[in-house]
């Protein structure tokens, strides 16, 4: 059965780090590439970062450009967000996609659960 299990969120003051983790099993992993996604409270889901199958390419959304850092780990089927110079609006349920479509619109193979980043100001 495949999964994506997200980890690493929480509270964070503003100018904080945090690393989130996905954690991809039932599928082969780095066959595809990989990206995440946030949601905050009335709004839609958004890109926020996509890494290549490996990891040689990278491509991340203007609003978290030089802040963020994909990565990831094939040998251990996990892929990362490091965030740094947190602020109040990067408040959002972090998802995890496998093979995402698209950056102008929510579209991926298969979601993980999301993981709740919030950053107080």
């Amino acid at each position: 059965q495949e999964q994506l299990v997200e980890s690493g969120g929480g509270l964070v003051q503003s100018g904080g780090s945090l690393r989130l983790s996905c954690v991809a099993s039932g599928r082969p992993f780095s066959h595809f590439s990989m990206g995440w996604f946030r949601q905050a409270p009335g709004k839609e889901r958004e890109f926020v970062a996509v890494i290549s199958w490996s990891g040689e390419s990278t491509y991340y959304a203007e609003s978290v450009k030089g802040r963020f850092t994909i990565s990831r780990d094939n040998a251990k089927n996990t892929v990362y967000l490091e965030m740094n110079s947190l602020k109040p609006e990067d408040t959002s349920v972090y998802y995890c996609a496998k093979d995402p479509r698209a950056t102008s619109y929510p579209s991926a193979a298969f979601w993980g659960q999301g993981t709740q980043v919030t950053v107080s100001s």
